[in-house]
């Protein structure tokens, strides 16, 4: 057996501490990979937010999940930055978010021009970890091969490392000897008080 590749490395982390009924957070939807996984691990009776500036992202993340009417209710797609998300979610939900995904650069298949940057990504990292309970994760598969990824990944992996370790840990998951600028994952866990 191999190692795990970087995403399913970013969803062992997070279904090992997501469980039914949770709230979680896909902060990049993309193709709607992240935001069907976290719907499938809260179940019915869990909630999930996915962000996108892009509609057509949230149209792939809703056909993804196969939006139906017993998932409407538990699946809230927003047209919306990343870095607003701590003002789009209700406040009854703060300190209550046991996940949050980030997948960057851009959507595949779609505009390469459009991507994420880090002057919105670092501020929503921040808020991510404002959302999270006690023990909650947020994980970030960075990708530093297409323009603008490297200094992206570079102010993430420096945002992390900043973090007070009273209060996180943080974790870096890439291969070492793959050539080229290949993706990789930080994860940060909150501590439990």
């Amino acid at each position: 057996m191999g190692f795990l590749s970087v995403l399913s490395f970013a969803h062992r982390c997070i279904g090992e501490r997501l469980q039914p009924g949770d709230i979680a957070v896909d902060a990049t939807a993309g193709t709607g990979a992240d935001t069907a996984f976290l719907c499938a691990t809260v179940g019915a009776k869990g909630t999930v937010y996915a962000f996108d500036i892009q509609q057509e992202a949230l149209d792939r993340a809703a056909e993804r999940v196969g939006l139906r009417q017993e998932a409407s209710g538990r699946l809230h797609l927003l047209l919306e930055s990343h870095a607003n998300m701590r003002q789009a979610i209700p406040p009854s939900d703060h300190g209550r978010v046991a996940a949050v995904m980030f997948n960057l650069g851009y959507l595949p298949g779609g505009d390469k021009r459009i991507i994420t940057r880090p002057e919105t990504t670092v501020p929503a990292l921040d808020a991510a970890l404002s959302l999270l309970k006690p023990g909650g994760i947020v994980t970030a598969v960075l990708y530093p091969g297409h323009e603008g990824g490297r200094e992206e990944a570079e102010r993430v992996e420096s945002w992390a490392a900043s973090l007070p370790e009273e209060e996180c840990q943080a974790v870096v998951y890439r291969f070492a000897n793959r050539s080229g600028n290949p993706p990789y994952v930080i994860a940060v866990e909150k501590r439990k008080v």
